[in-house]
């Protein structure tokens, strides 16, 4: 785990869903900022509409690790002809906000190296969360050090999600940190429940977001102290609630494969929404909100 923490220290912390990807609103300003990463991978699989594409790919030197992830596919004809287990050259593009994939072709997979895989962590058994359950009681520790349970949030709805700060895809973790940031700004001119709404951010990445940097995270996502709150645990603590809430968390050459979800508890702990994957906006969190 030592070199899984020093592979990955020098990857920027990028501030803003297995995941939806939003393909509205971007523009050829937003196509002529992106940097481009060449990439090669096997095809793992598809969405259902053919969005997104699921590659094992290899290093992408100068960006991040091999690993397992979707990427968008904005002309989806580039993959229409794919199959699982296909080999594959491509362009990754990154701006800021958003990234995808394009100049995909078909190649010999004897040209693709991949790392050998990592030991699979032993799975965490806990029971699967749904609209209606009862939130169960967890023991974390905040940006601050402090513990914090469900207790922490009695009376108070309560909009959690999963992140890692390491994480180098503008629209998946720091995309789930900018949502929680329009969150907050609503909050904050809210009234009624909106007014008394708390946010949670979870980092499946123990080992390396110590209170400490999740500190320093939360003050790069401007988080208010009183309304968001940042949160780590022992392994074992965040391998049954990202287990709770069906996050894959798999650590993958250095960094970590993952899946998400963002939930909304209402003050007496009840799950009223979970909201799989990237593809959610603070729109509609707000709404939800508004009903309790």
């Amino acid at each position: 785990m030592k070199s899984f923490v020093r592979r990955h220290a020098a990857l920027a912390l990028v501030l803003g869903s297995a995941v939806a990807w939003s393909g509205c609103g971007r523009s050829d300003q937003n196509q002529a900022d992106a940097r481009q990463y060449e990439a090669r991978g096997i095809v793992r699989g598809f969405a259902p509409d053919h969005s997104t594409v699921q590659i094992e790919h290899e290093n992408i030197p100068g960006f991040m690790p091999s690993m397992t992830m979707p990427f968008e596919v904005r002309a989806k004809k580039e993959i229409a002809d794919l199959k699982l287990g296909d080999a594959i050259s491509f362009q990754l593009n990154v701006t800021e906000r958003d990234s995808w994939i394009d100049s995909i072709k078909q190649i010999d997979s004897a040209t693709v190296h991949l790392p050998t895989p990592l030991p699979r962590a032993s799975a965490v058994r806990a029971e699967r969360l749904h609209e209606g359950d009862p939130m169960p009681e967890f023991h974390l520790i905040d940006e601050e050090g402090k513990p914090i349970n469900l207790e922490s949030f009695r009376g108070h709805p309560l909009v959690l999600t999963f992140i890692f700060t390491r994480c180098p895809i503008p629209n998946f973790c720091p995309l789930m940190s900018r949502n929680f940031e329009q969150l907050q700004s609503v909050i904050q001119e809210g009234s009624g429940p909106l007014a008394k709404t708390k946010l949670l951010s979870i980092s499946f990445d123990p080992e390396f977001d110590t209170p400490q940097v999740l500190k320093d995270y939360a003050a790069s996502a401007h988080a208010e102290p009183a309304i968001w709150t940042f949160a780590t645990g022992t392994p074992t603590e965040i391998g049954v609630i990202t287990q709770r809430f069906a996050v894959l968390v798999q650590p993958e050459a250095g960094t970590i494969s993952h899946s998400l979800a963002t939930a909304l508890i209402d003050a007496d702990g009840r799950i009223v929404e979970i909201w799989r994957g990237n593809g959610w906006k603070a729109e509609e969190v707000i709404e939800k909100i508004k009903t309790l």
